[in-house]
């Protein structure tokens, strides 16, 4: 799973504090201004394309080793960086009323809207005109929405509690021995990839800016190596259901004891390999740049040609597919696909699904109006 998706907006600062960085997200404007950082807009644009490849790959796993080792590398990292960045960019964020605004029209309002169109996708693509809709069963890519939309509002608590990742970890741990939380919001998910969110808003821009130089990317290139061989020979071995974090041990049928130790070993594995795709991220304007402010357009609208591709048997159609050549055909067209569907044309043909303006919904926030007031005298 993705999602990416990472994909919000940094919230506005509050009234008399410098402005900070703007996070890379859907709901802004696709050019680069001066307050964006490059970097988490180019960290966040090749994200999403590991994201898109994953998924191409997911019907590959069976048939090739070697796809499963990436498939299971490419887990380990895309979506812990996704959650990291989502972090970051929720520091500030509080109960002031425009935030919680954004956070309503850029997350929940969303994930409304594609969990019910892709619910009639599924109706008719899978011909299963019995698929309900159901907004406490995210699915498919939705669950990101679901769990982005909880991590952001439990952001408070973390800032008061005296160690948040020691025990967002441990809610994790319990979450992954605990058969039956059941899968309402898919708060498996929600609960064991915290640790990752929670990672995300103890960071400061010095962290991000000490995952640079040389030597670290020459140091990283043993470590991915080293994380290849290990998926390679784990391919067979191993359920790589374990790196959707979405079920509990005894659910993958194996010893309660177990999701404890996956869950902390997980986490490691993960915090190592997303500082090594950090690291290579560049940081100055690439061409690519502009597009990490749509990845949230790229996460959730490619996932209808990811799961049409299944309903409509593509991979048993064509058996090349499976194939070395066609492994590499399948993951370009993955990363063309989710590449044009970050694109601006993309982004304001589908800007009123993701980031609609519903000032009507909204009463009017007394204070803003008098500051509003304020600077206009």
């Amino acid at each position: 799973m993705p999602l990416p998706p990472a994909v919000e907006t940094a919230d506005p600062p509050a009234a008399g504090t410098p402005p900070k960085e703007a996070a890379p997200a859907a709901g802004k404007r696709a050019k680069a201004s001066p307050g964006r950082d490059p970097f988490f807009d180019n960290a966040k644009y090749l994200a999403i394309l590991f994201v898109a490849m994953g998924h191409s790959w997911e019907p590959l796993t069976d048939h090739s080793r070697a796809a499963e080792a990436l498939y299971m590398v490419v887990y380990t990292f895309h979506m812990p960086a996704f959650i990291v960045i989502s972090g970051y960019f929720s520091r500030s964020f509080d109960m002031r009323p425009d935030r919680l605004k954004r956070l309503i029209t850029g997350v929940a309002v969303p994930y409304v809207l594609f969990e019910v169109a892709y619910t009639f996708f599924k109706r008719w693509a899978d011909d299963d005109p019995q698929q309900p809709i159901s907004l406490l069963d995210p699915w498919y890519l939705t669950w990101f929405l679901a769990a982005l939309f909880v991590w952001r509002m439990s952001t408070p608590l973390w800032k008061v509690v005296r160690w948040p990742l020691p025990l967002a970890l441990a809610v994790a741990v319990l979450a992954s021995v605990s058969p039956d939380i059941g899968d309402d919001l898919d708060l498996q998910r929600v609960l064991q990839f915290l640790p990752f969110f929670v990672a995300g808003l103890l960071m400061k821009p010095e962290h991000f800016r000490q995952l640079r130089g040389r030597k670290l990317r020459l140091l990283s290139l043993p470590v991915l190596a080293c994380g290849a061989a290990v998926a390679y020979w784990a391919a067979p071995r191993m359920n790589s259901a374990w790196f959707y974090h979405r079920d509990s041990a005894q659910e993958l049928g194996a010893p309660w004891w177990a999701g404890a130790v996956m869950t902390l070993a997980l986490f490691g594995c993960s915090a190592v390999l997303t500082a090594c795709f950090l690291v290579w991220v560049p940081r100055r304007h690439m061409w690519f740049t502009v597009l990490g402010a749509g990845t949230l357009y790229g996460y959730l609208l490619h996932g209808f040609l990811a799961k049409g591709s299944r309903f409509w048997g593509w991979f048993d159609t064509y058996a090349w597919l499976k194939e070395p050549y066609g492994e590499v055909f399948v993951t370009l067209v993955a990363a063309v696909v989710v590449t044009a569907l970050c694109t601006p044309p993309v982004q304001r043909a589908f800007k009123f699904a993701m980031e609609p303006k519903m000032n009507w919904a909204f009463a009017k926030d007394p204070a803003e109006q008098a500051r509003r007031r304020s600077a206009t005298r």
